[in-house]
Order: structure tokens, then sequence, then C-alpha cells
């Protein structure tokens, strides 16, 4: 997706709905709502917060709600464009004439009162996982102190690759192998994947 700087190149890169978004910004900028470009695409916020954006795509263009999933919808205007998203609701229209100035500025002002209110979807951040050291991993490092010393000089992430590559293995066989393989690699503080990772 091509870099975008303003709200009037963003119209200007999807000009098929070109009137339609003017008409939704127009809407929009008669709040108090700050706008603003994020992620190459209209956003606007209340105190820093998200409160919704505007999107086109081929066949339609919506406004993003990111806290939608508060909103009432007694018009039922909105859909959950994904199904793992959990806040997140678009109003979504193909033409013109679909859009209702007064349904889409009440929802924009219930929007608004939700943010104000505080309603917000809560990022819930998950405790790390502990690593946990496969036995034939362990034995290895306590007979190796460079190894030892390698393996707890790297993230946690990585040394949770290499434990869960030995782990992973079914036979006995195979992890003694991952083992001798992954060796060197930990001597010399790699990670498993890195030689991935600029691809």
């Amino acid at each position: 997706m091509k870099k975008v700087y303003s709200v009037e190149e963003y119209i200007e890169n999807n000009s098929h709905f070109a009137e339609e978004l003017t008409l939704l910004r127009d809407i929009v900028t008669k709040t108090e709502l700050n706008e603003s470009i994020k992620w190459s695409a209209p956003t606007y916020d209340l105190n820093r917060k998200n409160v919704l954006g505007l999107g086109a795509f081929k066949n339609h263009f919506c406004i993003w709600f990111f806290n939608g999933v508060f909103l009432k919808d007694e018009a039922k205007l909105l859909v959950n464009a994904q199904e793992k998203t959990k806040g997140l609701r678009q109003m979504r229209f193909s033409s013109l004439e679909e859009i209702d100035n007064n349904a889409v500025l009440a929802y924009i002002k219930e929007a608004i009162e939700n943010q104000k209110l505080g309603r917000e979807i809560k990022v819930v951040k998950t405790t790390k996982k502990d690593v946990v050291i496969p036995t034939e991993l362990q034995k290895e490092l306590d007979t190796n102190l460079a190894l030892k010393e390698a393996f707890k000089a790297l993230s946690p992430s990585k040394q949770r690759e290499y434990c869960e590559y030995i782990d992973n293995a079914k036979r006995e066989a195979t992890k003694q192998s991952r083992l001798e393989k992954i060796t060197p690699m930990l001597i010399k503080g790699a990670g498993l994947h890195d030689k991935y990772k600029n691809c």
C-alpha cells in the first residue's frame, strides 16, 4: 500500500469514492474529533484515543469504529468485518445514496460519548511463558559450561525456540541429532530462526 501523508491524498488515491469519502469526512469534522493519518488512512481521535477511521476498498467504503462493539446499533448498520476483532465494527457503504447523514452523525456522537465514558476494549497483556528446558538439553548444559553461558545469554524467546525445537521431536534419536545441530549455533549466540529473520 502506498504511504499516505494527508486525508486529501488518501481521498485522491481512492478517487472512485472521492465524493463519498469527502461527505463522510465533512460529517466527522463537524464534531470535536481530531483528524490525522494513521496506518495510511484517515483516523479520528479524542484526546489521543482512536474513535473512528475512514476506509476505501475496491467495492465499498466505510467508517471503522474502534470500539464499535459498545454502540447500540439500533439501525443495524454495523458489521463485524473480521471474526477475530473484539471491538472494531464497520459501517459499510457501496454508494453515496446509502449514506444517511443524520444516522451517521448519531453513531459518531455515540462513539464519542462512549470514549468519554471510557468504554473501550482493554488489551490484556499476557505474561510471558516460562522457559521449560527439556531433559536432553539440560544434561548438555550441565556438562558444557560454554554452552550453558551461551544459552543463558540468549533472550527468553530464543531460549524457548531452542527448547521447543528439541522437545517437539518425538524420537530420542531425533532429539539427539537436533541437539548436535543446535550446539554450534548456541555457542555463537545465534537464534534458531535468525537466518530467516532478514529474508
